[in-house]
């Protein structure tokens, strides 16, 4: 392998770790269980049975990652959560 590739698959692989980040959503006594499945279908396009699960770790852990990705398509699904009345953070 030459150093040239070798350079190239370094930077491609910190751009990948890099541009990984994470929705969290954090457990509040205001949302219904209802309120927070139906918001992460909405705008983490989740699937009925995954926002079931988050909502449940949410409820017992405290905290559950929610979706990863870029941070140019988190932005707008945080923005989404918190203003359904649920709190969330990028990380």
């Amino acid at each position: 392998m030459s150093i040239k590739e070798k350079a190239s698959e370094e930077l491609l692989l910190e751009e990948a770790v890099l541009t990984q980040n994470e929705i969290v959503l954090f457990n509040d006594d205001v949302n219904t269980f209802d309120h927070v499945i139906e918001t992460l279908i909405y705008a983490c396009e989740h699937t009925a049975e995954q926002a079931e699960q988050c909502a449940i770790l949410v409820h017992y852990k405290g905290k559950c990652t929610v979706k990863t990705g870029a941070l140019k398509d988190l932005k707008p699904r945080c923005s989404m959560l918190l203003e359904a009345g649920l709190s969330a953070e990028i990380v």
